[in-house]
């Protein structure tokens, strides 16, 4: 029996290690950069009009330059930013686990290519968004856990 070994657990931690060294080397650098990205798994709050969404392929380029650069935020898993979209640039907060970025661009240059697959239980986080927004509300409730938490960038 052949293991696929892009999708083992080892692979998947080495790869969003990776990921998240790459960008947060490329934040401090100022430099701007652009993620090719697996469109299934990605969330934007506010939802994206149907005729924006129906317009993307499975992978999708977002170019970080600007204020979509400036917005940014990386997370050990996730990484946010702010885009606006179509012709009435409609503003959305984007959410990309960091295993669904297939490639890292600067310029023309490809710097990352991922071959991992986020894991199964993404499609589950995804779908869990407001029990997480509540559990991270009950989590800053308390004064103590604030702390705890920083924002990377």
């Amino acid at each position: 029996m052949t293991i696929n070994l892009f999708q083992t657990p080892e692979y998947r931690t080495l790869m969003q290690t990776h990921i998240y060294q790459t960008i947060d080397y490329l934040f401090q650098k100022n430099q701007e950069f652009a993620l090719a990205c697996q469109i299934k798994y990605i969330t934007f709050d506010p939802e994206l009009p149907a005729s924006i969404k129906e317009s993307f392929e499975d992978t999708v380029l977002f170019v970080l330059s600007g204020y979509t650069f400036e917005s940014a935020a990386l997370e050990e898993d996730h990484f946010f930013f702010e885009a606006g979209f179509g012709s009435e640039n409609f503003g959305s907060t984007v959410t990309v686990p960091l295993l669904a970025i297939k490639q890292i661009f600067v310029g023309d240059n490809p710097i990352v290519m991922n071959l991992a697959q986020p894991s199964p239980k993404a499609d589950e986080i995804k779908g869990d968004k407001a029990s997480k927004k509540s559990s991270m509300e009950a989590l800053l409730n308390n004064p103590e856990n604030k702390k705890l938490l920083k924002k990377k960038k």
